[in-house]
């Protein structure tokens, strides 16, 4: 009998443990062709004919003449109505030189939107009693009060807070030139062997003035984001990308969003090509190696992006995440309705969100991100209608690309009378009964 209970007790763990140790990410540096999840993502069921039907045929006539009108090589479309995936859909070359065509499970960098990914952990912690918004980020009462970082030479550094970094109010000014897209000059500048990490940004930025008293003037930092994910984890004690699977992807069915990397032989199975304009002049690599690249391909650090830039995702994925953090009554949301107010309301400080890019007042919350090769949007709409397009090209009017998407989709809202009732998010894939369940 006690042998009977010994065993049970061990398969107990077994199985407990084995469970969290599925949640997490798998890297293999040697071989990026591996599966990294214990999962198999539901965007795998997923093929651009489960969207080809009479009910959407506006749509892909619409987004096939813009991608033509703008030289798009690839994109990827989804949209949700009250929850529901109703629309997933690849267009154009993943890769075309290899004549490789975009399905709804492509992977596209999604540039800034990461940013929302950030703000919503920082928030998961927030609702937990983990982390304060309040909370001042360097100093001796500072969250980062690790030695490294104590040899700063403006003390009002002291009084930035959580909250500044999120609504790009620190004190850094972004138009003198973002730390994150200088790492060479950095790691020249702090006597590092480059790639400089986060850590060696982090100090040279504390070694300067800041521009502005914190929590007073908005400056857009991708900076400031870095930092928030140097935060995560410190507060958790896991490496950033695991916390966010572990404690917001993975539990929502979410196995197919990680960080990117920066090097075409580096990424990840179903990733995309990225293209830059013809016009755009190479570059000296990030890593030091001397070598001149292309911007998309070794121009940027992908992995010191992090936080702030250098997540990777399908768009089906994506939009899965945003209609948990939506607002929209009828389904459970990951954070509480008084959270994603926080989130979206205009603060007295500032005109800016938390997370979010903007929004006009009346329930229409969008985020943006950008990145040579790659333009994504994401949208929440009042109707209950959320929607994710990411291209992987970058186009000859990139500053005005997300007024033009925006445009595009309101279009594309308006040419379909009625959505296809079937949630492609529960989709199972003919080997499963060929059915939604």
């Amino acid at each position: 009998m006690k042998l009977k209970v010994i065993v049970g007790v061990v398969l107990f763990f077994l199985a407990f443990f084995g469970e969290i140790a599925m949640t997490f990410s798998f890297k293999r540096d040697s071989n990026r062709n591996l599966q990294f999840s214990a999962r198999t993502p539901f965007t795998y069921n997923l093929t651009n004919e489960l969207s080809t039907n009479e009910f959407t045929y506006p749509v892909d006539s619409i987004i096939s003449q813009f991608m033509a009108a703008r030289n798009i090589v690839g994109a990827s479309v989804a949209i949700a109505s009250k929850g529901k995936l109703v629309y997933a859909k690849g267009f154009g070359y993943a890769d075309k030189e290899i004549s490789e065509m975009v399905e709804p499970k492509s992977l596209f960098r999604i540039a800034s939107v990461s940013k929302l990914i950030t703000g919503v952990a920082i928030m998961k912690l927030y609702e937990e009693g983990r982390i304060d918004l309040e909370s001042t980020v360097f100093g001796p009462k500072g969250i980062l009060n690790d030695s490294v970082f104590m040899n700063y030479v403006d003390k009002r550094v002291e009084d930035i807070r959580v909250m500044n970094l999120l609504d790009h109010t620190g004190g850094w000014n972004g138009q003198k030139g973002d730390p994150i897209f200088n790492s060479l000059y950095i790691a020249r500048k702090m006597g590092v062997e480059p790639p400089a990490s986060l850590d060696d940004i982090i100090r040279y930025q504390l070694s300067q003035k800041l521009d502005y008293k914190p929590g007073t003037i908005y400056s857009y930092s991708n900076f400031g984001y870095a930092v928030a994910g140097r935060i995560i984890e410190k507060i958790t004690g896991m490496a950033y990308e695991d916390y966010v699977q572990f404690a917001i992807l993975h539990p929502l069915g979410i196995y197919d969003m990680h960080i990117g990397n920066s090097f075409y032989w580096d990424k990840y199975p179903h990733e995309v090509k990225y293209y830059d304009t013809d016009d755009t002049a190479p570059c000296y690599a990030y890593d030091g190696s001397g070598e001149l690249v292309p911007i998309p391909y070794g121009g940027n650090n992908i992995q010191l992006l992090g936080a702030a830039g250098g997540w990777i995702a399908s768009a089906p994925e994506l939009l899965k995440l945003i209609v948990s953090i939506d607002g929209i009554p009828g389904k459970t949301d990951i954070l509480s309705d008084q959270t994603i107010e926080l989130m979206t309301r205009t603060p007295k400080v500032s005109r800016h969100l938390l997370g979010w890019r903007g929004t006009d007042g009346h329930g229409t919350w969008w985020r943006t991100g950008t990145l040579a090769g790659t333009a994504a949007l994401v949208m929440r709409l009042k109707n209950g209608i959320d929607w994710v397009v990411i291209f992987n090209t970058t186009t000859k009017d990139r500053s005005k690309i997300h007024n033009e998407i925006s445009r595009t989709m309101f279009s594309v809202l308006h040419s379909v009378r009625q959505w296809p009732g079937d949630d492609l998010f529960t989709y199972v894939g003919v080997e499963n009964a060929g059915e939604l369940n």
